[in-house]
């Protein structure tokens, strides 16, 4: 993908040590982007994204924090702005998910899911407002949301109602911002191979699933991350408060698709 309006800047991306976020991170870079990795507990992944990108040619800062934390956030804008001069580009790719029926959820595990989903994207998205604001400079949110939003399986009330929070929270920073120059964007993928998709299905059933899909197959990092690219460049550049949907038509109902 010819890529503009990224060379030089600064990329922010939670959650980005593996899966969806560690696509972003590469495609930016590859795009001419320095970046901000961003994990909790995989550091290893991290390191190993790093060293993706400085062979790219671009710089990388890995920092540690759980987007659950406001003190964490706090911190890992702090060491950004220190080392970059400020933040261009903010997506929020962390997330949190626990797989159970609404009348057996616990009730931390409501509050862990909405405090990584949808309280750690607005306090991103607080700290890159505040920073491009400061600098008088434009700039691009992109929040990844998911197709359960509006397909909302169960056994997910709490990752399917954060999904659905960040809609609201895409168009209300879109008309807050707009006069800012800053542009904010809800990106809703599809099933996406990442590794996390192994911790509830194994590599069988996903093969067997992705039979079922419109295109046989699942989506990838890199075709999430070019979505968030052309938001994040010049060629989004008109573009705010709106939904992508990057899943093969996975969302319609395909039941009269057959002729």
């Amino acid at each position: 993908m010819s890529v503009t309006g990224l060379e030089n800047k600064t990329v922010l991306v939670t959650g980005s040590s593996k899966g969806i976020g560690r696509g972003v991170v590469v495609e930016s870079a590859r795009a001419g982007a320095n970046v901000v990795i961003n994990h909790r507990d995989s550091e290893a992944e991290a390191e190993e994204a790093r060293r993706i990108v400085e062979d790219l040619g671009r710089k990388a800062l890995v920092v540690r924090a759980d987007l659950g934390v406001q003190s964490d956030v706090d911190a890992m804008f702090d060491e950004a702005i220190d080392t970059f001069g400020g933040v261009d580009v903010a997506v929020h790719s962390a997330y949190y998910s626990y797989r159970e029926f609404a009348v057996d959820l616990p009730f931390d595990e409501w509050k862990r899911t909405i405090d990584v989903s949808l309280s750690g994207a607005f306090l991103m998205a607080q700290h890159t407002a505040r920073d491009l604001i400061r600098r008088e400079t434009s700039g691009s949110i992109i929040f990844i949301g998911s197709i359960q939003a509006i397909r909302c399986p169960p056994r997910s009330a709490p990752y399917n109602s954060a999904k659905n929070g960040l809609r609201g929270l895409t168009y209300t920073l879109a008309c807050e911002l707009a006069p800012h120059g800053i542009r904010v964007n809800l990106i809703e993928p599809g099933w996406i191979d990442t590794p996390g998709e192994r911790k509830y299905a194994t590599q069988q059933q996903i093969d067997e699933g992705a039979k079922d899909l419109p295109f046989k197959r699942l989506g990838t990092p890199e075709e999430i991350a070019n979505g968030v690219l052309f938001l994040a460049s010049d060629m989004g550049s008109y573009v705010s408060g709106e939904t992508l949907r990057i899943d093969a038509a996975t969302w319609l109902p395909r039941a009269h698709h057959r002729l």
